[in-house]
Order: C-alpha cells, then structure tokens, then sequence
C-alpha cells in the first residue's frame, strides 16, 4: 500500500470538505446578509435611544432628587435595559429565537435566585430609591424614626446615617425607615416648647398663668406670631400642675434646648419676684404595722416593752 498515495487521498478529501463547509458558511453569510445588516442598523438605533433615555431620566430625576448615586444608578439601568431590549430585537432578526429564549429563561432563573439570596438588600436599595424620589428628608434635617433621633448626615442605597445629638452615628437600614413613622422636626422650620411646672395650692391661679406667659413674651427668640397656650392640668400631690407651650424656630438641636433653658429661669425668676411658690414634693411616712403612726409615739410604745434590765420582754 502507497502511504503516501493514501495520505494525499486523506489531504484531498479532507480540503474538499472543508471547502464544502466554507462555501455553506459564504453562502449562509451572503443569504443572511441583510437581516444582519437590519440586526446592526437595530443596536445602533437603540444603543443611540438609550443615551437618549438616560440623558431624559437624569433631567427628570434632577427635579426630584439631588442624591448623585442614585441618579446615576437609575440613568443606567435605563440605559441597560434599552440596550438589552435592542439586543434581544436584534437576535429576533436574525432567526435567533433559541438564544433569546434561552437568555431569557437563564435570566430568570437568577434574577429569581438572586432574590431570595440577597432580599434583605433588595429591599432596603429599593427603600433607598424611594425615599430619596419622596424626599421625606434631607441632608441635615433632624429626625426620629423607630426611637431612634438625630441629624440626617448621609442616604446612600442601603442605610439613613443619623448623628445623634450625643455625637454617635447610627446606620438605619432603609427598610426599616420606609417602613416606620418617621419625624421630621425641621421640615417645618418651627418646634413647639411643652413646659411642664406646678404652683402651690395656696396661689392664685389667674396671677400664675399670667406671669408664665409674661415671662415667655419676654424672651427673645420666640415666635410671636402664634399664641402662647397655657392649661393647668391635674391637682398633684404637693402641686397644681401646669404646661405651657410656644413655639420656637428651629433649624439645629440648639435652638430647642437654649430656649426651653431660657423658658425655664425666666418662669421660676417670674414666679420668685411675685412669691408664686414652685413646692417641693412633699411625702408622708408612716410608723407602725398598721400606718398612721407617728415617729415618737411608735418609739414610746418600744420602750414601754422593754424590761427593766434594757432586754425586751
């Protein structure tokens, strides 16, 4: 047998195929040609919409929001999924149903196990997102929310950073800021002063109540234009009890606490020039098994039971 004559047959055959397999190629490719053409002319029409988009939805999310990550997070994800959304028209063209199934389907499967896995910071990014579109606070606003209080220091997509008046600063997950009542003193730019006080039950009620909103009118500070409110409350132990509220402007934690200090000298100083008397609390002891026994007489009854030699009988 010719080796060489079998090898040259093999060589032959072989190119013949492969020619064969080239020309099917040429032939798919030119037959193909313009649905390939349509499928690019498609991913430059939508990767040209997608700029398009992203550049409408940071114009739109500007208005709402000046959270620069967040802008930017969302401007590209709507970018993506116009480009995806492209990719997927373009493979419809060219006859490449399978494949679109087939992403769609592998998609889906992860995005669905992606979910349960990593739930907890789903939520609290989508929280994130819509609280920085709701905008129910900003950057250095004061808040409470789940007892927790403090200065808003920073929203990123997964915490509310709060600076409590002690100077600690606390991570909130977004979720549970979403999800709670949520305070904010400052959105208003005014805080109401509640001053709770009492008088002695021997004082005229009438002067008292005048001279608390006497010695509020005087202070400098407070906020003119809404009234004074004055009620007494309850007949205390040792006091009638009083509250006395007004309002203050209110940006930063100072502006609450200097004034309610304020509030308080100026009313016991008003009180003390008039002899309104501010009492102590006043508690009863009683002696006794049974109570209502004085001191003395509960230790003159010890000593009659004593023996005469000191020992108790």
């Amino acid at each position: 047998m010719d080796i060489s004559r079998v090898f040259q047959d093999f060589r032959s055959k072989l190119n013949e195929e492969v020619m064969s397999k080239l020309e099917s190629w040429l032939d798919t490719l030119i037959s193909m040609l313009p649905e390939m053409v349509v499928a690019l002319f498609v991913l430059l029409l939508f990767f040209g919409i997608g700029k398009l988009v992203r550049k409408a939805v940071h114009k739109l999310l500007s208005r709402a929001t000046m959270n620069k990550t967040v802008i930017d997070l969302l401007e590209t994800v709507a970018g993506i999924m116009i480009v995806g959304l492209g990719i997927f028209i373009a493979l419809g063209v060219l006859n490449l149903d399978g494949a679109v199934t087939s992403l769609l389907a592998g998609a889906g499967i992860v995005g669905l196990a992606l979910g349960f896995a990593f739930q907890d910071i789903a939520s609290n990014f989508i929280s994130g997102i819509i609280l920085t579109i709701r905008h129910p606070f900003g950057i250095g606003d004061i808040i409470e929310t789940k007892d927790i209080y403090g200065t808003v220091r920073k929203l990123n997509l997964r915490n509310t950073i709060l600076e409590t008046p002690q100077g600690q600063i606390v991570y909130i997950p977004n979720k549970i800021v979403f999800e709670n009542p949520l305070t904010n003193y400052t959105s208003e730019g005014q805080r109401r002063i509640d001053l709770a006080c009492g008088i002695s039950y021997g004082d005229d009620l009438q002067k008292a109540r005048s001279l608390a909103i006497e010695a509020i009118e005087e202070l400098e500070g407070y906020n003119s234009d809404r009234d004074i409110l004055f009620f007494y409350e309850e007949f205390g132990g040792s006091s009638i009890n009083f509250k006395v509220c007004f309002w203050v402007n209110f940006r930063t934690n100072p502006d609450f606490l200097d004034m309610r200090s304020e509030a308080i000298m100026a009313i016991n100083d008003k009180f003390n020039e008039h002899d309104i008397m501010i009492p102590f609390p006043i508690r009863t002891l009683d002696f006794g098994i049974r109570g209502g026994e004085k001191l003395d007489a509960m230790l003159r009854g010890r000593g009659k039971e004593r023996e005469p030699n000191g020992e108790t009988g």
